[in-house]
């Protein structure tokens, strides 16, 4: 099988359904129990997302065997820095070099939106996102921002060499 990514807006049914289970898996490990419909209703009500599109944004698809199995995003924040966000895998596509996939696809649309950094915050149970990101040349730095369940800060400078 192979992987397909695609820019997609953020609010068609795969993506959506992909936002969905990144909020429930993120927020069940945070919260040590599943979450329930509501809560996830509530954690995606204004999040940002309309901030996934152009010209503030964009939010890529992976499909895996035609499935859609991982999304990424990421949000201009000034002219020339993006925040990563909502980078996500599910569990039965772990391991099939998606996560790379899809910083690849943000970074060559944040290079075309004329992106020097990118940056994101995550949190410390979130090990295999921050393993992922020092993998692929993001370092982790110093407090970026002082978001809730930002715990650990990441950033990496885009440049044609990369």
């Amino acid at each position: 099988m192979t992987w397909i990514i695609t820019t997609e807006h953020p609010r068609t049914p795969d993506a959506t359904t992909l936002r969905r289970d990144y909020y429930d898996e993120v927020a069940a490990r945070y919260w040590n129990r599943p979450v329930t419909q509501a809560e996830i209703d509530e954690g995606l009500t204004d999040d940002g997302t309309r901030l996934l599109v152009p010209p503030t944004g964009t939010f890529v698809v992976g499909r895996y065997g035609g499935k859609p199995s991982a999304c990424a995003g990421m949000i201009l924040l000034e002219p020339e820095v993006g925040e990563l966000t909502r980078v996500f895998v599910r569990p039965e596509a772990r391991g099939t070099g998606a996560g790379g996939l899809l910083l690849a696809a943000v970074e060559r649309t944040a290079r075309a939106y004329g992106v020097r950094r990118l940056q994101l915050d995550t949190r410390g149970d979130l090990v295999e996102a921050r393993g992922l990101y020092a993998k692929h040349g993001y370092r982790e730095v110093g407090p970026l921002n002082s978001k809730p369940y930002a715990e650990h800060w990441f950033v990496k400078d885009l440049t044609d060499a990369d």
